[in-house]
């Protein structure tokens, strides 16, 4: 079969004959691939610089962690890879599997998951929003920021505050839901000072953080109290795209009344998991299928995967691959 194979941590995947895969268990399937979205989380493997990446295989390793395609049956379905999916073939979990309701294009449903998992699992399990909140957005232009914004919003929350650095991009996602948007561009102290301005006027109750490194550090240092009373703030980090570290005072965490969690691979409970395909996927899928969500995406072809890879990509679109 034809598929994306990285041979070696840190170069290009290649398109490439891999072997197919093969079934070896009663909880796995074989998929007839059709689209895949290349993510952050799919880069991060490849180069061997994210936690969960894989070891190095001298044959080897296709990659890609998720797909939507066709069962033996001809059921259309999302489903998590066992095996790498930007491939032809590919083996998923039968019990990590969402049937794909009619009205949602095959582009569409490969883009979703990855970010879904990026917002709505911090945003309920980690955050546990409530109705009337107040939502910042830290690092909001990207995709998963993007669809954040919506969830936030479908999900109850009174006012989303965004940052980003792409004015443009910023502008646009007033559109999507956000409230108020606040610049990166500007100065540290005139950052801190606006954050400060609308912590004071208007609470921010959750901080969803894409960024990391020292916008976060940013945020957290214009949180800190004096010594009296503070609003309760939920700061969930899901990305690093700034920086893995961040400086962070004693005196913060001590004058404030902050929650510091984080979401991603390895901090969900398995009930959690279990609810992301039986309840949160399904719902959010029909949410698209009636045009209630706004997803941009990109299409390329899987022969194209080594030009595709690092392509650049405007707006905040999620770049699908078409098998």
């Amino acid at each position: 079969m034809k598929a994306a194979v990285v041979y070696k941590k840190g170069a290009m995947p290649q398109y490439s004959e891999f072997p197919e895969p093969i079934v070896q268990s009663e909880n796995e399937v074989l998929l007839c691939v059709k689209a895949v979205a290349i993510t952050n989380l799919d880069k991060g493997k490849a180069s061997g610089k994210h936690y969960s990446s894989e070891n190095d295989s001298q044959n080897g390793f296709v990659v890609g962690s998720d797909a939507v395609g066709l069962l033996e049956d001809g059921t259309r379905v999302y489903a998590r890879g066992i095996s790498g999916t930007i491939a032809e073939k590919a083996i998923v979990e039968k019990n990590r599997m969402v049937l794909l309701p009619d009205g949602i294009s095959d582009a569409t449903a490969a883009a979703l998951p990855n970010a879904v998992a990026g917002s709505a699992m911090a945003l309920k399990f980690r955050a546990g929003i409530k109705a009337g909140e107040t939502v910042l957005i830290n690092g909001a232009t990207g995709f998963t920021g993007q669809i954040a914004i919506q969830l936030a919003k479908y999900y109850g929350a009174k006012k989303v505050i965004v940052t980003g650095r792409n004015e443009q991009t910023l502008q646009g996602l007033l559109k999507l839901g956000a409230d108020e948007i606040v610049s990166l561009n500007q100065d540290s102290e005139s950052f801190i000072a606006r954050i400060k301005e609308i912590q004071d006027h208007t609470p921010i109750d959750i901080i969803l953080d894409y960024l990391w490194g020292n916008p976060a550090s940013l945020i957290l240092k214009a949180l800190q109290g004096n010594g009296s009373f503070t609003h309760k703030v939920r700061f969930v980090t899901i990305g690093a795209m700034a920086g893995e570290s961040i400086e962070l005072s004693s005196g913060t965490l001590r004058s404030t009344n902050l929650q510091l969690l984080g979401s991603g691979l390895g901090s969900w409970t398995k009930e959690e998991v279990k609810l992301l395909f039986l309840e949160i996927l399904p719902e959010i899928f029909a949410l698209a299928a009636q045009n209630k969500l706004q997803v941009n995406v990109e299409e390329v072809v899987l022969a194209d995967i080594e030009k595709a890879w690092d392509l650049e990509v405007s707006d905040g679109k999620r770049l699908v691959v078409i098998i």
